[in-house]
């Protein structure tokens, strides 16, 4: 069973020096035909178990507005989580929420070991050998998540997540504290969840300022709100870089 690279990650915009690397780990559903299925039908293996819906448009639009690079993944996260390291039980989940995941029960250690070469190490060699090139000034990754968990209503609707360094994240949830959305530090998710992967594997050892955006995806569905989000998050990014220089944090 084999995976070409390309599969596996997608790289978009000018690679050249930018201010921000734009990261969007579950940016695709997609399910290689070397993998099949896993058992699931097509309503799960497009449903938000088996990636972040709206998130890669969005991602794309930063960096368009930002003229920024943007690295994401390009198969679906049941087949492996990119925002998780290979030790992680659930970078390859036997569960997802309320769906069981047939074809990743009892994987063999060569099989989910397949899974890190072909998919987690790709990705992570993409994101690493970008910011070589890139030398971003602050890294960005970009998720969307349900409304609904485990039948319980989520009422944030954009989360601000971050791991040790704080400096991004500060900035960003000063500027939309009095927003039109319900913005919110380390929710639905935060570090004890496991979530920070990224920001600790590319971010923190290079001190780079970072922060994790969460999106409701009901509202990355809708055109007029998914734009005033957007805006919303531009301007809080903008914000945070430009704080941050005036403190001489960055360059």
């Amino acid at each position: 069973m084999t995976l070409d690279d390309s599969e596996a990650v997608m790289i978009e915009g000018a690679v050249a020096p930018c201010d921000i690397l734009f990261v969007c780990e579950h940016a695709s559903c997609h399910f290689p035909d070397a993998f099949g299925d896993l058992g699931l039908d097509d309503a799960v293996r497009r449903s938000h178990v088996a990636w972040d819906p709206g998130a890669l448009t969005l991602t794309r639009e930063l960096a368009t507005r930002f003229d920024c690079t943007l690295v994401a993944g390009g198969v679906s996260r049941l087949l492996y989580d990119c925002n998780r390291p290979p030790e992680a039980k659930d970078a390859v989940p036997a569960k997802s929420e309320i769906f069981e995941i047939p074809g990743n029960v009892d994987l063999s250690e060569a099989e989910r070991r397949a899974r890190v070469t072909q998919i987690y190490q790709p990705f992570k060699e993409a994101v690493e050998q970008v910011i070589e090139v890139v030398h971003p000034k602050a890294i960005v990754t970009v998720h969307s998540f349900t409304p609904v968990y485990h039948g319980k209503q989520r009422a944030v609707e954009i989360g601000i997540l971050h791991d040790r360094d704080t400096r991004l994240a500060d900035s960003m949830l000063n500027s939309m504290a009095d927003g039109p959305f319900v913005t919110l530090r380390n929710d639905p998710y935060g570090p004890e969840h496991g979530v920070t992967h990224s920001l600790k594997a590319y971010a923190l050892p290079n001190k780079l300022p970072n922060v994790m955006l969460e999106v409701r995806n009901d509202l990355l569905a809708d055109d007029a709100k998914a734009a005033e989000i957007t805006d919303a998050l531009e301007a809080a990014i903008a914000q945070g870089m430009a704080e941050l220089r005036a403190a001489g944090e960055i360059s």
